[in-house]
């Protein structure tokens, strides 16, 4: 074998974990890219990786080798992809996950990207657990918080407010904070992260010297749609984000509190494999995305019967 197929055996390796799932990405069998990772390790006079009966480690020099590697032959995919788009029309599917409130902000749009690129097939999986893109097989994921899986190429979107609504019934039995320290008299709805079983944290901005106010949270739940639906019946006041709560706001269902003492925005980012480099069909859908996804900011005041700009 060539140099070229030692390095590629080398990267899907790295990337996949085993000499078995490299195998099978590129069509040979397992020996034969052991042997060509061997083929390489003698050729480079260095251990690349540390094998033993139940896995594959990189040493200290794989792990430098790998990056560098991976960028080549990236760009080397980069480049025959650019000739290839040059020939041929977006088309194919792609499998799309996201967590289960982002169908709020990708249905409205979702029909325009239809129309423009007839040939692509979405399959869309809406989850808040948090997949494995490349033992999965998905193409492109949405996803918030950090990302430090270094195989992941990510593009992040333009920011959504994270908005302290409760229903105008709750505020007129209990009273309207008009400061963050005013929440202690209030109930909370929290959100749980499913996958850390942290609670969310609420963006209150207030003076370094000044604690944050301990808010009696009467129920929390690991689903937003179910918190949205607890603060529109009047039972505590939620944190949620602006695209979620739109409708509720337009139509007086819900008010906007603490407006001037909010911060933290939040984003989501799109992510996808850094080895699936990106086709015609994966690009076209990320330049889309990245265009119509939170275009417009939300600008609620507060009172009720707000409104969105």
């Amino acid at each position: 074998m060539d140099r070229f197929t030692g390095l590629t055996a080398f990267v899907r390796t790295a990337d996949l974990g085993s000499f078995v799932a490299a195998g099978r990405a590129l069509g040979l069998s397992p020996s034969a890219i052991g042997k060509a990772v061997t083929k390489l390790e003698n050729d480079l006079g260095v251990r690349l990786v540390q094998r033993s009966t139940r896995s594959l480690r990189l040493t200290e020099e794989g792990r430098a080798f790998h990056e560098r590697c991976r960028r080549i032959l990236d760009d080397l995919d980069d480049a025959h992809e650019s000739l290839m788009r040059t020939r041929e029309a977006p088309r194919g599917g792609i499998r799309l996950s996201s967590p289960v409130v982002a169908y709020h902000f990708l249905l409205p749009v979702i029909p325009e990207f239809m129309e423009l690129y007839p040939e692509i097939d979405l399959d869309l999986d809406f989850s808040d657990r948090i997949v494995d893109l490349i033992e999965e097989g998905v193409d492109i994921a949405i996803r918030s918080g950090d990302l430090p899986d270094s195989r992941l190429m990510v593009r992040t979107l333009r920011p959504f407010r994270l908005l302290l609504c409760a229903a105008p019934a709750y505020l007129e039995r209990r009273g309207t904070p008009r400061c963050p320290r005013d929440l202690t008299a209030h109930r909370g709805i929290a959100f749980r992260y499913p996958n850390s079983g942290k609670l969310q944290d609420w963006p209150l901005r207030r003076p370094k010297e000044e604690p944050e106010p301990p808010i009696h949270h009467v129920m929390t739940c690991n689903n937003m749609e179910a918190l949205c639906g607890a603060v529109v019946r009047g039972l505590g006041i939620g944190c949620m984000p602006d695209f979620l709560v739109g409708t509720h706001l337009r139509s007086g269902a819900l008010v906007p509190i603490l407006l001037d003492h909010l911060e933290m925005p939040g984003h989501f980012n799109l992510i996808w494999p850094s080895s699936r480099h990106l086709s015609p069909k994966i690009r076209v859908l990320v330049d889309f995305l990245g265009q119509r996804l939170f275009s417009a900011e939300c600008q609620p005041t507060e009172g009720e019967g707000s409104s969105l700009s």
